[in-house]
């Protein structure tokens, strides 16, 4: 993920919280995945107008971590979810 980057849930796409299962999940036509703490806290914040220096900036200054380790995580799941279709990226 480039700084500038917007990230974004494509159509039919969305972060549902599971009561039945006690945990969000991402729901995607004909999958769901389930995501930790970690991976809600990045989704939730995906929003179609947040880049993701701001997400990552959000996420540093809300859990005291460094930005360095943020970024790694984020861009490890942003990444993954686009190569399975389940992430957009806006310009």
């Amino acid at each position: 993920m480039k700084p500038d980057d917007i990230p974004c849930l494509p159509r039919g796409v969305r972060l549902h919280n599971d009561p039945v299962r006690g945990q969000w999940v991402l729901l995607a036509p004909e999958r769901a995945l389930m995501i930790d703490m970690v991976g809600h806290a990045v989704l939730s914040r995906v929003d179609g107008h947040r880049t993701y220096r701001e997400i990552v900036d959000e996420l540093a200054g809300s859990f005291d971590a460094p930005r360095e380790e943020i970024s790694k995580d984020c861009s490890g799941l942003m990444d993954a979810l686009r190569n399975r279709r389940i992430l957009d990226v806006v310009k």
